[in-house]
Parts: C-alpha cells; sequence; structure tokens
C-alpha cells in the first residue's frame, strides 16, 4: 500500500469526513521520483464545528502520527463543510524553493 493510500484510509476510518483529498506532492521537491514525501492534506468534517485551527491539525497530527515519521511534509486544510460551501477547494501549493522544478 502506497502512502498516500495509508493516509487517505486513516482519515477516512477515523474521520469518516465529508470530503477528503490526499495529494502526494512529491513530484513538485527537489526528491527522487516515485516519492511520497510531501503531501496536501484537504479534509472536511463536522468534527471541526467550532474547533480552532491548531486543535483540528492536533487531531489529524495525532491520526498520522505513524506516517509523521515517515515524510518529510504535510500542508494540512481543514474545513467545516460551511467553510468548505464558501471556498470549495484548497489553496495551491506554491512552488518548492529549493526544488529547481
Amino acid at each position: 500500500m502506497t502512502m498516500q493510500e495509508t493516509i487517505t484510509n486513516k482519515i477516512q476510518d477515523a474521520m469518516n469526513p465529508l470530503h477528503l483529498e490526499v495529494e502526494n506532492e512529491s513530484h513538485m521537491h527537489n526528491v527522487p521520483d516515485g516519492s511520497e514525501s510531501h503531501f496536501k492534506i484537504l479534509v472536511v468534517s463536522d468534527q471541526f464545528d467550532g474547533q480552532m485551527l491548531i486543535k483540528r491539525h492536533r487531531l489529524l497530527n495525532s491520526i498520522l502520527s505513524e506516517e509523521l515519521t515517515q515524510i518529510h511534509a504535510m500542508a494540512l486544510h481543514t474545513m467545516t463543510p460551511d467553510e468548505w460551501a464558501e471556498k470549495g477547494a484548497a489553496p495551491s501549493s506554491p512552488p518548492c524553493e529549493g526544488s529547481g522544478k
């Protein structure tokens, strides 16, 4: 199972989110082809209602504690259903400063 699949499954099982996107952005960085080291994660869940951003991120960090020992970077975008309806998407990731790509 790939790291992307593992992350997706763990979040899905732990939270049953209304919407989930796990994108491997490793290709945007200076890493070997096929790497799974940089991820962008969008989670839309009722569980985030009334929670500050830090609590939302801590929840995902606890769910993915094992995976965080094996990956380099994880961009988290955590939204309530109302926030998702307003924004509709996670922001694009900026280009990697040191990748040369």
